[in-house]
């Protein structure tokens, strides 16, 4: 006998809250890891100020791919904007910790924007190839 209900498996579609914190988590991880090995280059190499920002953009883009893609795999549909969401809770966390960390918001608007911009669409890139 049906009923007009199927039971779905357990892991059907996957659970967007799980999902979001697992690659906001994986994303905090690989930005530790990432800042780690930056610090000790600068470290070693005392390279110019140019050589630190494109660093720390490196940072943000394979943290937002890294986010996305497991965003992606998680959720299996609507896969970019699974990361896209990922990449933009990332970059809020970013925003607030450094907002708290440093009493207030030092960042001009148009760098603000541009961050925003490259964790976002690392993370939808990031969901798109996953």
């Amino acid at each position: 006998m049906k009923s007009g209900h199927e039971m779905k498996p357990r892991n059907a579609k996957g659970d967007p809250i799980r999902a979001l914190a697992a690659a906001v988590f994986a994303m905090g991880i690989v930005s530790g890891l990432l800042l780690l090995l930056l610090a000790f280059i600068l470290y070693k190499a005392e390279p110019g100020e140019p050589v630190v920002r494109i660093g720390i953009v490196a940072v943000y883009v394979i943290a937002g791919v890294t986010g996305g893609i497991l965003a992606g795999k998680m959720m299996r549909e609507q896969k970019f904007l699974w990361g896209f969401a990922a990449g933009v809770i990332y970059f809020v966390l970013l925003f607030v910790f450094s907002a708290v960390m440093k009493g207030g918001i030092s960042m001009e608007p148009v760098k603000l924007a541009t961050t925003l911009v490259l964790c976002g669409a690392s993370g939808m890139a990031g969901g798109m190839i996953s």
